[in-house]
């Protein structure tokens, strides 16, 4: 726990090489850059140049979440295409955003997010409608969260998630260009230091 909560500390900046593929994550319902900021550690060690989404706290999709992300997508690649990391409902904003505009992205990675399926299929759908102000299935951008969008798609996995359904997140045939399966839990896909590893290799090897 302890190690955990001294990831989280330190200034929230973009971070690592500067000639580096432009990597941004994208943090899932109820966290910020801060939640990510070891895993941000771990992808800019790795070479990208890394940066958080800059947003604050993620409290579920508004009508203007897909432009607030624009901006900030396209001020940090600077006329480069940009790999979006999400996790969770993050994952879900990186689909949609690459779904409307793919000229700003390179690929995106979604992990343990739930784009497929039942949008109930987790244990976290009352809290979210109670925060968020909106029903699950009914949020204020109209979309197939299903449909794959038109850039290169990762679908990061677990069968310990343990919040949100192994079908929900690993989808099905044609819903993501490939699968891959972590061992860790829901939690861990952003914090776990024994899971991110295998989290950079992933996303190095894709």
């Amino acid at each position: 726990m302890w190690l955990r909560a001294w990831k989280s500390f330190g200034k929230l900046a973009e971070r690592g090489p500067e000639d580096g593929p432009k990597l941004m994550v994208i943090p899932g319902f109820v966290a910020n850059d801060r939640t990510t900021l070891g895993l941000q550690r771990a992808l800019a060690e790795a070479g990208y140049r890394v940066s958080g989404w800059g947003l604050g706290l993620n409290k579920g999709v508004t009508p203007e979440t897909l432009d607030r992300l624009g901006e900030k997508v396209a001020a940090f690649g600077g006329g480069r295409k940009v790999i979006l990391v999400g996790w969770s409902l993050g994952g879900v904003f990186a689909r949609e955003f690459a779904k409307l505009r793919p000229e700003l992205v390179e690929k995106v990675v979604t992990m343990g997010s739930p784009f497929s399926g039942d949008p109930r299929s987790n244990n976290v759908w009352r809290l979210y409608e109670w925060i968020a102000g909106h029903p699950v299935d009914d949020p204020p951008i109209k979309t197939v969260l299903s449909e794959k969008p038109p850039v290169p798609t990762l679908a990061l996995w677990s069968r310990k998630d343990g919040i949100v359904s192994v079908q929900s997140t690993r989808g099905l045939p044609g819903e993501s260009d490939r699968q891959l399966e972590i061992d860790c839990s829901h939690m861990g896909f952003a914090v776990s230091g024994r899971a991110c590893p295998a989290i950079v290799a992933a996303i190095k090897g894709f």
